[in-house]
């Protein structure tokens, strides 16, 4: 009996095949358990980044500061969050898209300025953050972490600007991509977006505290009220209770909302822009069905990611729905492999399929996208072998022939397989007998409804940004470390 690297590997396909956003922010001000709050809502947007996890109180005068690597849960205890004191904090959920998976680069981050300390927790990507960071390199800056939001911080702590609310506003005008930030300064939580409003960003009142999250689910889980969604390019101060909004920067032509927060990232409770994502999702399963029809018996969605839009597009085609694979959610990174082989071991550890169900049928498998299709091709093949007659695979999302530069980590081009195949090619590697995606125009007609726009470069492999510099750079800590205790 050993640990076996291969198996850890498989196991993490399934997460490889779909993108992975970087991050979860969480912020609170003014409430008299920030810690434990914000410990709440970062456990509602654990399924926003994984690896590591942080919160960062304040009392007014002193920061307090604990982040480690795992999932919120483990990381935080009663313990723990005892050495949070203070009526303001900020938090952080990761998975990396710049920078390794180390604790060094685990946020929030935090810094000690002329003018004060201040700790910021960042979701999105800088498209010109390696030259911005070879440029401060060069007049002697030393950063400490491989993640590109230090180069926020950096700027801050050189501008010339007076108040920490003016440096940040003066740091982020030189920054260009995608930002959601929570800031917190000794008197104040400062949220903002950048002018093309890629990630989201909400605001929500708890017992007279204001609270900012990257989802309204977080809010729904501390029972806050949602107040509203913050507008592309606003600055929204929070300090003694009351709110101040600024609009500093210039405004983008267009929103560009990233459009695989509806279909895949965000949970399917929570808002986005007042759009409901489950009921999106759902829109986008029956879009699918109008346009990949198919003679089946049953609808079978790729749990979890597929399972909404599986919904739409068996109501609209009239197919029952069934869940035919189970998937386990108890499962680990790593985990102990029977010494003897296993075909697919790290696949079956996390479905199986329900041979019952699946005997002699016509099945149509929904999933909301196909990244590198390693995975697809194990569950085509797991129903094949539980009895299904005819697999039909079909996705609620175009193909996706492009990266993602602004805070979503995907493969190169190069390993997108629908980049480098056609679509017969890729129904062969994958082993269905048909294979069909919701073309780009049935996407964009099912998004017309979101009253917004929208990124969707994946797809389109048309960028609003332009990418200054493809290599994604480089979080500093000065403030006293809790010490970690579970």
């Amino acid at each position: 009996m050993m640990r076996s690297d291969e198996a850890v590997e498989l196991l993490r396909e399934r997460e490889r095949d779909h993108f992975r956003d970087e991050c979860g922010v969480f912020g609170v001000h003014g409430h008299g358990e920030a810690a434990n709050i914000t410990y709440l809502g970062l456990y509602a947007l654990q399924h926003r980044g994984q690896e590591s996890c942080g919160i960062v109180s304040s009392n007014g005068r002193e920061h307090y500061v604990h982040r480690a690597m795992g999932l919120v849960a483990d990381v935080f205890g009663e313990k723990t969050l005892d050495k949070l004191p203070g009526r303001h904090a900020i938090g952080h959920v990761r998975y990396s898209t710049a920078g390794a998976s180390q604790l060094r680069n685990a946020q929030p981050f935090c810094a000690t300025t002329d003018a004060g300390p201040v700790a910021i927790a960042h979701n999105g990507n800088l498209v010109n953050a390696g030259v911005i960071r070879r440029e401060l390199e060069g007049r002697g800056a030393i950063f400490s972490t491989a993640v590109d939001s230090e180069v926020i911080v950096q700027l801050l702590a050189r501008s010339r600007e007076h108040s920490l609310e003016e440096r940040l506003i003066d740091a982020l005008s030189r920054v260009k991509g995608a930002f959601s930030l929570v800031v917190m300064t000794p008197d104040a939580l400062i949220a903002t977006r950048d002018p093309h409003g890629f990630r989201p960003l909400s605001l929500g009142r708890l017992d007279g505290a204001w609270v900012a999250a990257s989802e309204t689910c977080a809010l729904d889980l501390i029972g806050a009220s949602f107040e509203r969604d913050l507008d592309p390019g606003e600055v929204v101060v929070v300090r003694r209770g009351r709110l101040r909004t600024l609009r500093p920067f210039t405004p983008a032509p267009r929103e560009r909302f990233c459009i695989f927060e509806y279909i895949y990232f965000a949970r399917p409770d929570s808002n986005l822009n007042r759009t409901n994502v489950y009921s999106f999702r759902k829109e986008l399963g029956r879009a699918l069905a109008r346009e990949h029809p198919v003679d089946a018996d049953l609808v079978v969605p790729v749990l979890d990611s597929g399972n909404t839009a599986a919904l739409g597009y068996a109501e609209e085609a009239g197919i029952p729905y069934e869940q035919a694979m189970i998937r386990n959610h108890y499962v680990r990174r790593t985990f102990i492999e029977p010494a003897q082989s296993i075909r697919h071991f790290g696949v079956k550890v996390k479905h199986n399929a329900v041979q019952g169900v699946l005997v002699g049928k016509r099945v149509v498998l929904v999933d909301d996208s196909i990244v590198r299709g390693t995975t697809l091709t194990k569950l085509v093949t797991m129903l094949r072998s539980g009895g299904a007659q005819e697999v039909h695979v079909r996705i609620s999302s175009p193909p996706t022939i492009g990266p993602c530069h602004y805070g979503i980590d995907t493969p190169t081009r190069e390993e997108l397989i629908a980049a480098v195949h056609t679509e017969q090619e890729i129904r062969n590697i994958i082993g269905t007998d048909t294979l069909g995606y919701l073309s780009l125009e049935g996407l964009r007609r099912t998004a017309e409804g979101l009253k917004h726009g929208f990124c969707d470069a994946c797809f389109s492999d048309e960028y609003p940004v332009a990418i200054e510099d493809e290599k994604t750079t480089p979080q500093l800590s000065l403030f006293r470390e809790v010490e970690e205790e579970h």
